[in-house]
């Protein structure tokens, strides 16, 4: 049901300019600036990943477009709409076209695999449990993990919790999805399949797509641009092919680490 619905998913994307930007934004915390001055824009069912070593701001991003941190200055536009001053209320609604999935995967312990794909289609209560199932059957094939419909999250990998995490976002029928390091502490194989997933899923349904990640390798196969931060700046937005020749020492020097990593 879910895949024969596909076309219905798919966000509309006809209006123009960007779906989610950045504009100066500034954030502390004490005496650590994490962010200073950063702007960028994501255009509907573009890709851009946030790069940077750990500590530099990355999923503070991501936490300023879920409306969870405000900015001390700047603007955080999201889903075409000025959030910087949104209440909880006016947040939750933008939250049903925006949503993240979270490193650990934020899984519901006491549920299986099934029902915490289900439980944002339960909240909805718009469907019946035979539309529910077929549902969440789509999902979990579309994911790779159909046949663990009945475990357990302790049952799974990190990467497995990762893939049901993701299918349980899609369950909400965003137009946006937020990814917060996903290849992280998983095994190469498995850091291939999720990105697989990630790119399948944004041809296949049209997001528009946030991804922070320190995996060179993933960037360079999802990002239509890249965000690069450093020092609570973003010193370079571009396409990744163009990243590559920035002369900048700081992102040579991250591009060159990676090639060891691969070398290894």
């Amino acid at each position: 049901m879910f895949i024969a619905e596909r076309e219905s998913f798919m966000p509309d994307n006809a209006q123009t300019g960007p779906y989610i930007e950045f504009r100066d934004v500034s954030k502390a915390f004490g005496d650590n600036v994490v962010l200073d001055r950063v702007s960028f824009d994501v255009t509907p069912a573009e890709t851009v990943c946030i790069l940077g070593r750990s500590g530099v701001g990355k999923s503070v991003a991501l936490h300023h477009i879920m409306g969870f941190l405000k900015p001390d200055s700047g603007r955080v536009i999201v889903a075409r709409e000025d959030i910087t001053d949104y209440n909880e209320e006016q947040l939750e609604a933008v939250r049903k076209k925006v949503t993240m999935v979270f490193q650990n995967g934020a899984l519901f312990d006491s549920l299986t695999v099934g029902e915490n794909v289900a439980f944002p289609l339960r909240e909805s209560r718009e469907l019946n449990e035979e539309q529910i199932y077929q549902i969440v059957d789509g999902l979990l094939q579309m994911v790779g993990v159909q046949e663990m419909r009945d475990l357990l999250p302790s049952d799974l990998s990190t990467g497995m919790k990762r893939s049901v995490a993701i299918a349980r976002a899609l369950a909400a029928r965003p137009e946006c999805v937020l990814y917060d390091e996903p290849t992280t502490m998983v095994d190469p194989l498995m850091a291939q399949l999720l990105g697989d997933l990630i790119k399948r899923l944004k041809i296949q349904l049209n997001l528009t797509s946030i991804v922070v990640t320190h995996d060179m390798r993933l960037a360079k196969k999802l990002a239509d641009r890249v965000v690069f931060l450093h020092e609570a700046q973003a010193i370079f937005f571009g396409p990744y092919a163009q990243m590559e020749k920035d002369p900048h020492p700081i992102i040579q020097e991250f591009l060159e680490l990676d090639e060891l990593k691969i070398e290894a």
